[in-house]
Order: C-alpha cells, then structure tokens, then sequence
C-alpha cells in the first residue's frame, strides 16, 4: 500500500491505496489543492479591510494569510469557500460570490 502521498495520482489503482484512503505522514494538506471544491468564492475588497485580522484565525483552512501583520489575499488552491470569513468581517471585506473562480 501506498502511504507516500506524492505518488499517489488519479493513476493509481485502488490496491496500492491504504484503506480508507488514510495518509500517515505528516504536513501532507499542502500537497492537495482542495480549492476545486468550492461552489462559492470569497471576494477580498481591500479598500474596505481594516485589518483588523478577525478572519485570519477563523478560517478553517487556514487560506488567508497574513504577513507582517496584515493579511493578503486568499489561498484559492486550499479554500473551500465556507464563508465564515464574510461572516466574521465587521467591515465588509469580504464579499461571497457564486462559483469557484475568484
């Protein structure tokens, strides 16, 4: 069984994969873009951000982020598109928006 998640790819036949598709390395999220998931797509309107940070540590993957103490754009390849950072910005900042391209 395959537990080396960098070679496993769509090729591979169901026999080589562990069961139940466990993975037991470590800091393997990085490796799968599950932004391809999304059905909604936050919005970042900068113009209106008063980094205020409240988003950043409400994001469940952890997609906003933030340097020097201000947060960036969104990291579309791991967002999901919950929206629990729209729900979070006091500010309006972030804008939802139907259908996974931003």
């Amino acid at each position: 069984m395959r537990t080396d998640i960098s070679k496993i790819n769509e090729k591979t036949p169901y026999q080589e994969l562990t069961t139940g598709m466990h993975i037991y390395a470590g800091g393997t999220s990085k490796e799968f873009n599950t932004g391809e998931w999304r059905n909604n797509t936050p919005i970042f309107l900068e113009q209106n951000c008063k980094q205020c940070l409240l988003c950043a540590p409400c994001c469940p993957d952890s997609s906003i982020p933030v340097m020097d103490g201000k947060r960036l754009d969104f990291d579309y390849d791991h967002c999901k598109g919950c929206g629990i950072c729209a729900k979070v910005c006091p500010f309006g900042a972030i804008e939802m928006k139907e259908g996974v391209e931003p």
